[in-house]
């Protein structure tokens, strides 16, 4: 195989096509990025077996053919020739990347050994990019990343009465998403660290949408991403979430980002911050034995019959204030020990849930 292609287009799909390659493998196969001509395009794919990536682009060929050169060499070579055409001339010994002066020779891995890829697409749904990937980026914050607990390193994709919903859980929190009048078939827990690959990978105005048996497909102009689906039952969700909430308030959302900014200088992940909710706002305290603490007090408007005391880990509340983009953000309270909810009042698609902290 040899091509020649501009080296920024080269170097950005090669660089979507390495997201998917995990940090460690056992196969090392894996390690690598499987480059093979189709017409005019260079297809390149890389997969840990559980996120695989594809992407193409146009690149002049002179001899067609396959290689599975090592990822991260292949990919930083090329970003660092300089600008202009790059030649990537590959034999089943040796692949030679040079342009405009630089040469890098590097060892092909056994092409032979690579994995096959599904090509199947399914029946997809057409989804706004953005909105998909913003959905996305509200309910993966509450996803968990420990591998010893694998369904709740899932985002679970199932039909609502609205269309489709996102939800995610470590047990500490909760994240839901609704994305109304999207009316995609199937349901699957997807993996969130995949998920967060999509806007980065494929990311585009539209996104096709597809829920298979064992891998969600999304696909657009860009390649496309498959995520394996994890098996397992899911939590039930709704049973986290009260009834009804006596108390609220209502705060300015960058306000509450500073405070909570302020709060890190002392706080971490363990340190609980403090907020007593009243009719004057929120006072906030955290104090740490070994550093000091820090107080404030926060504007906000108060709805409910008592003061409220109530304590939170400060970066999973951070995470969920984040994720909100409108102007004002609302607490909604029960006490001082069972789920708080945090949205924005205006948009019932969206809610975040977390459990206060006992002190």
């Amino acid at each position: 195989m040899k091509i020649r292609s501009e080296r920024d287009d080269l170097a950005d799909a090669l660089g979507r096509a390495f997201r998917a390659i995990g940090t460690r493998s056992a196969i090392p196969v894996l390690q690598g990025l499987l480059c093979e001509t189709n017409g005019n395009k260079l297809q390149i794919t890389g997969t840990d077996l559980e996120v695989t990536v594809q992407t193409g682009i146009e690149v002049e060929i002179a001899d067609a053919g396959r290689a599975v050169i090592p990822g991260r060499l292949l990919t930083d070579a090329v970003r660092r020739m300089p600008p202009g055409h790059v030649v990537v001339d590959a034999s089943e010994n040796e692949v030679v990347i040079s342009g405009r002066g630089p040469e890098f020779r590097l060892r092909p891995l056994e092409a032979s050994d690579f994995p096959a890829i599904s090509t199947e697409e399914g029946t997809g749904v057409v989804v706004d990019g953005e909105v998909l990937a913003d959905a996305i980026g509200q309910v993966v914050i509450a996803a968990s990343t420990d591998a010893a607990r694998p369904i709740l390193t899932a985002v679970l994709f199932e039909t609502s009465d609205n269309g489709l919903r996102l939800v995610s859980t470590d047990a500490y929190r909760l994240a839901v998403r609704d994305l109304v009048g999207v009316g995609l078939e199937g349901s699957g827990l997807v993996p969130a660290r995949g998920l967060r690959e999509l806007a980065r990978t494929v990311g585009a105005a539209e996104v096709t949408t597809a829920v298979l048996d064992r891998e969600v497909v999304f696909s657009s102009e860009r390649g496309s991403l498959r995520l394996r689906l994890i098996d397992g039952n899911f939590p039930n969700y709704a049973s986290l979430l009260p009834d009804s909430f006596p108390a609220e308030v209502l705060v300015n959302r960058e306000e509450m980002l500073d405070t909570l900014n302020r709060v890190f200088l002392v706080a971490e992940d363990h340190i609980p911050v403090r907020f007593e909710v009243s009719d004057s706002g929120v006072d906030v305290t955290v104090s740490r034995q070994d550093v000091g603490g820090e107080t404030e007090h926060l504007e906000g408007k108060f709805k409910g019959e008592e003061p409220i005391s109530v304590a939170f880990n400060p970066r999973y509340l951070a995470d969920g204030v984040n994720a909100i983009t409108s102007e004002q953000i609302r607490i909604k309270l029960v006490d001082g020990v069972k789920p708080a909810v945090v949205d924005d009042p205006e948009d019932p698609n969206y809610l975040y849930l977390l459990m206060p902290v006992r002190v």
